[in-house]
């Protein structure tokens, strides 16, 4: 195995060395270059083509997002962002621009902390190892977006949606979410629930991003949220949902983690329940991913008569989470992501 070199952007000298100290340690890592700025990584990137970027957006000179937009388009690379918690809406504009995933950067270097950002840095390097060659982003022209400001989104149905929408995502979920939620409008008699594989204080600006650049009312749901058609929900980062069926109506409820949950917020646990409460109503959708969250709720869906979408190896960042779902045989679709929004959306309006 060939060693995966790295280059690390950084204008904090205690976060490169941190970051370079840690990625050196892991098996077949090679440190290639240290850059203060985002010019010098431009350059070291042109010059030693590294494998992967690991990137701070502040930077002077340059920063990263004027980084990302060039190495895009003229070398795509896989890129981890480093970010700090305070910097969420950051974090999705350089998903969007190509990043591949982020991490929370170490603020004070505790051996707690450190621990925690070495073992996410050791899955990313595995996922990157795993990657095909990076096109160029997909990118979402403003004519896509369905503009819509808050005076004038129509207040959200009061009525019992036809279908349930439930949908899978992890590494590359937050663009193609992005790209799918531009889509949709409030009119649709469905609900829709993401579990998004995303740290605890994140997925709340995820969905405050969703609820910006669509037509759906979205919001991350608390301790539980009332299913009502027109409306869509993320799951919080640190929990899972299950769908469930109360004296007072139909419920996303937010509940801690159990030992049978592999990642958090669990996709198996959302779909499960789905198709134990809406049977043939529900239709899975699995996007993006590492790992196979998923495919045993795909199954359930599809033992109570509900649908599963899969995105395809085409569009997909990661095909493992849907590439699961398919090589099991539980998909009734599949379809590049432009394509699958198309069709969900007819699915939800039959």
């Amino acid at each position: 195995m060939r060693p995966l070199r790295v280059l690390v952007a950084d204008d904090s000298a205690f976060n490169r060395r941190t970051i370079a100290d840690i990625l050196s340690q892991l098996p077949g890592v090679e440190i290639v270059g240290k850059a203060v700025d985002g010019e010098q990584a431009l350059s070291l990137a042109f010059l030693e083509k590294p494998d992967l970027v690991t990137l701070d957006l502040e930077m002077p000179r340059m920063d990263g997002f004027t980084f990302l937009k060039i190495l895009m388009a003229r070398q795509p690379t896989p890129v981890i962002v480093v970010s700090s918690r305070g910097a969420k809406v950051d974090v999705f504009r350089a998903l969007e621009l190509g990043a591949l995933d982020f991490v929370v950067k170490p603020s004070g270097g505790s051996p707690q902390e450190l621990a925690t950002i070495q073992g996410e840095l050791s899955a990313k390097v595995a996922m990157v190892r795993q990657l095909r060659p990076l096109r160029a982003p997909e990118r979402v022209s403003s004519s896509a977006f369905i503009k819509v400001s808050s005076e004038e989104r129509p207040a959200p149905s009061e009525s019992l949606p036809r279908k349930l929408v439930v949908i899978g995502a992890s590494t590359g979920g937050p663009p193609a979410l992005v790209r799918m939620f531009a889509r949709l409008t409030s009119d649709l008699p469905a609900t829709l629930v993401v579990a998004q594989h995303m740290p605890e204080r994140f997925t709340r600006t995820f969905a405050e991003r969703l609820e910006r650049i669509g037509g759906l009312h979205v919001s991350e749901i608390e301790e539980r949220a009332t299913i009502r058609a027109g409306r869509a929900f993320v799951c919080p980062g640190g929990f899972s949902v299950e769908v469930q069926s109360r004296p007072t109506g139909l419920v996303a409820q937010v509940l801690p983690p159990t030992p049978d949950d592999r990642y958090v917020p669990s996709v198996d646990r959302l779909f499960r329940t789905a198709a134990e409460v809406f049977g043939q109503r529900v239709i899975a959708v699995v996007l993006t991913g590492m790992g196979d969250d998923g495919t045993k709720g795909a199954a359930a869906v599809r033992d109570a008569g509900g649908l599963v979408l899969c995105e395809s190896e085409e569009s997909a960042a990661i095909h493992g989470m849907p590439g699961s779902v398919v090589r099991a045989g539980l998909a009734s679709e599949v379809h590049p992501l432009s394509a699958l929004t198309e069709r969900l959306i007819k699915l939800m309006r039959e």
